[in-house]
Order: structure tokens, then sequence, then C-alpha cells
């Protein structure tokens, strides 16, 4: 299980997402339509910077409309009014498809008024045509729950132009993850943290190393104690965990849908809260972990 711990892919996510870092995030205050808004006007020469990179900052819903369209000009403003109180949670991304026929072929639009939520990059959650502001609230909300919380953005600082230099520290975790000695691994990990916080790749490495030590110490019996008892919520936690610390990354992340899908209050936030620690785990650059997000956004949703 140690050699699961991928440090190549921990550095790849974190470079990802300092590209969206050298922008400014999203800002309320910046008029509407305009580069950094919470609601932008989105054509084909600005869609990467807007959409696909602003993604690794916050969620983008994209709103793909119309001039001719009614029912169009029936939920734009309500998005718009709802990116405005997000100030800054999430960007609402404006695309004619009119101006843009490329843009609405690429993104397989099948009719208008088309919403389409991305995140890391990636199509996370949809739906076509008009739906009243409580719905389109709802729609928002439980994108916020099953990406990030809410949070909102910090500004970039120095320390991410120096965040991907070799740090020697790395050494003692890695030969320990080599030699499958976990608990070393995690102690070398948690000492570069008490001196550095905020280390951008000992944090998602010590989340990783923390995953397999407790799939071990679950074990296979994990999977029958959970299956006897489906409604043991902790029970279906460790057997995820063991499936993910086993490389079964669909198993483990299907266990944790079902139980969102058909649970509900702390049960359904315990379940959510520990299938997004799975995602963080795993990383958004992988394909699993997207469509694992476009089914969680579908059962809160």
């Amino acid at each position: 299980m140690a050699g699961a711990v991928d440090l190549a892919a921990v550095k790849a996510r974190n470079e990802a997402a300092a590209r969206a870092q050298a922008a400014p995030p999203p800002s309320p205050d910046a008029p509407v339509g305009a580069p950094g808004s919470a609601v932008v006007d989105v054509s084909e020469a600005t869609f990467q910077a807007e959409v696909l990179d602003r993604s690794f900052q916050v969620p983008v819903v994209l709103d793909l409309w119309a001039e001719w369209c009614g029912p169009c000009k029936q939920l734009s403003p309500v998005l718009e009014r709802l990116a405005a109180e997000g100030a800054g949670a999430w960007v609402l991304a404006k695309v004619d498809v009119d101006a843009n026929p490329t843009l609405a072929q690429a993104l397989r639009v099948q009719g208008i008024p088309a919403v389409k939520a991305v995140w890391q990059g990636q199509l996370v959650a949809e739906f076509t045509g008009a739906i009243p502001e409580e719905q389109a609230r709802q729609f928002v909300d439980e994108l916020l729950k099953a990406t990030t919380g809410g949070a909102l953005p910090g500004p970039a600082g120095p320390e991410d132009d120096a965040a991907f230099a070799e740090d020697p520290r790395l050494d003692d975790a890695e030969a320990a993850l080599e030699r499958g000695d976990l608990a070393a691994a995690e102690a070398a990990y948690r000492s570069i943290l008490e001196a550095e916080p905020d280390h951008p790749e000992a944090v998602l490495a010590l989340q990783q190393v923390q995953l397999f030590r407790r799939a071990e110490e679950a074990g296979p019996d994990a999977l029958a104690v959970a299956d006897a008892a489906p409604d043991d919520v902790a029970a279906q936690t460790r057997a995820a965990d063991f499936l993910l610390g086993t490389g079964d990354i669909d198993a483990a992340f299907d266990r944790l849908l079902d139980v969102v899908a058909r649970t509900s209050g702390e049960d359904r936030d315990l379940a959510r809260t520990h299938l997004l620690d799975l995602f963080a785990v795993v990383g958004d650059q992988d394909a699993r972990v997207g469509a694992a997000r476009r089914k969680l956004t579908t059962a809160l949703f």
C-alpha cells in the first residue's frame, strides 16, 4: 500500500493550482462581465483562463444562453443574483451560444438554457432548462458542499513561487515509504509540517499515508463488518478506507456515495466529508474523482 503514495501526482496537482493562483481570486467588486468578476462573460478566446484555470480556484458555473431564448431570460438573472451573493465563492461564466458555436458544440449543448458546473477542470454537475430560484440555490449549495465547502480562495503569496523546489526533508519520508514503514513516513511528514504547516507536498502526502494506515488497521474484515451493518456509517468509512488503500478506488467511492444517497442529517454529512477526504487523497487530476464528484453532486441535489 505504501507504493500507492504518488508524490508526482501530488506535485502535478499543486502545479495546476499554482497556475490558477497566478490570477487574483474572483471579486464581487469587479464590474459584472469583466474578467475576475463573480459574473463574467466568456468567449472561446477566454474560456481557458476564465473557466478551466479559474476552476482550480473556485467552482465555475456555466450559463449557456442566447438572446432569443425566453427561459434563459428567466434563469440568468437568478444565477447572477446568486453569484453576487456568493461573494467570490464561485463564478458564473455566461456563454452566448450563438456567438460561440464551437464552444457550445464542444460542451455538447443540446438545448438552452443549459447550466454546467466545472471544478478542477472537470464537469461535475449540470442541468437543462429554467428552474425556480429555490432549486437553483440548492444546486449551488450542493455544488459548494461537494467541492470547496464555500471557502473563499486566498490571494497568491510569495511562497507559491518556491512551492515546487526540491525539498531534502522529503527524503526521509520517501525512504520510509520505499521500505513500507508507514509510521516512520507519517512521523517524517508531521515533522515537516510542524516547521512549515502549509508545505505543499507534505500536507497531501500526510493525508495519503494516514489513509493507508487506517486501511491497514481496518483490515480485510472491514468489508464483512460493513456489509453486515449497512446503516453503520463509521463501518462504511472504514471499509472505504480499506478499499482505497488496496487500490479499489471506484468501489471505495461507490460505497460512500451509496451512504450519501440513502441517508440524511449527520450520517450523510459524515459520509460526504469522508468522501471528500478520499477525493483529496486520490487527487482531482484522476478521472475517477471527477466521475465520483458528479455522482456526489447528483446525490446531494
